[in-house]
């Protein structure tokens, strides 16, 4: 990517400093972004495919939430003739530890592979895991979690199995995207924390909001869901015969 970009980059991260986070680095951000750029094949090909207005549209949108492309906190997925801006599972967890209404500590994310040690359960009323990676494992995923830690001490955590994950890939209208196909453990603990989130209050503006959810149009595929559930349902209905009127009754 040229000068001419990092200079579009520049200047329009500099007309719009306002909307930028306090003592955002311009300088900074605009060096990762096109180190990235010059970096990774697969951007390049987009800028030819989708053109630099498209990269440059989604880095703004990273720049306004303070998050950096080259240390993976966005993706840029793309989707028909876009490509889509969406914050990674680092990202999320950047934006919510800046807009939750209660102060936290630390939020992660692990996946859980074949060999490993993971158990919950509630100790005193409280819920607890017991996580222990196995050393080097490089056994088949079986599931992820995601945990926030409060820092009065308090906890939430979700879990989900790899079929859970799966029928969530499945559902996604870009289920076959690079982001998936190649970072499938990425995407499992985004997905976690996603869900997580769900227990976390969050005090957002609207278009933090829409930040935070960019990419859900992608991520949802509602005629996806709605055929598996008819399919998963299917003749599960009890059916009972009226003897008397030999109709059958729902």
């Amino acid at each position: 990517m040229g000068e001419s970009f990092s200079l579009a980059l520049s200047n329009e991260l500099e007309t719009n400093r306002a909307a930028l986070p306090a003592n955002f680095n311009v300088a900074r951000f605009v060096q990762n972004s096109i180190a990235l750029l010059n970096n990774n094949e697969q951007l390049a090909s987009f800028a030819k495919q989708y053109g630099t207005a498209q990269i440059k549209a989604g880095l703004l949108r990273a720049a306004y939430q303070n998050l950096d492309a080259l240390s993976g906190e966005i993706y840029l997925i793309p989707y028909g003739n876009q490509l889509n801006y969406m914050p990674s599972y680092r990202g999320m967890i950047k934006m919510v530890k800046r807009y939750a209404t209660r102060k936290v500590q630390d939020i992660y994310a692990k996946v859980v592979r074949e060999g490993d040690t993971f158990e919950e359960g509630v100790v005193n009323g409280k819920p607890t895991i017991n996580f222990q990676a196995k050393p080097f494992n490089n056994g088949e995923i079986i599931g992820v979690f995601a945990v926030c830690l409060f820092s009065d001490g308090g906890m939430v955590y979700e879990t989900m199995s790899y079929a859970e994950v799966e029928k969530c890939r499945k559902a996604s209208k870009a289920k076959n995207s690079p982001a998936w196909s190649q970072f499938w453990s990425e995407m499992a603990k985004k997905t976690c924390i996603k869900r997580l989130c769900k227990s976390i209050s969050i005090d957002m503006d609207a278009d933090a909001l829409a930040m935070f959810n960019s990419g859900s149009e992608i991520e949802t595929d509602v005629a996806e869901i709605s055929e598996r559930e008819i399919t998963e349902n299917a003749n599960k209905q009890e059916l009972v015969l009226d003897v008397e009127t030999g109709e059958v009754e729902a």
